[in-house]
């Protein structure tokens, strides 16, 4: 659970734009979008096959111009 405490004399907007950066480091918005709904396992793994193919073409297409 992310939470910040503010300093004296810290404006509103640092303070949020702290706690933003702190629920991001944490990964908590990532973690919501993966529990709110839910997959079925085929469905999941064909997401994270398609991912890793995704990620083999870009690294070839680095390797590639080089």
């Amino acid at each position: 659970m992310a939470g910040i405490i503010i300093q004296d004399g810290e404006s509103l907007e640092n303070a949020l734009k702290r706690f933003k950066r702190k629920v991001q480091e944490e990964d908590i918005i990532k973690e919501i979008k993966k529990h709110s709904y839910y997959l079925k396992p085929g469905e999941r793994r064909r997401a994270k096959e398609a991912l890793a193919r995704k990620r083999l073409r870009r690294k070839m297409r680095r390797t590639q111009g080089m």
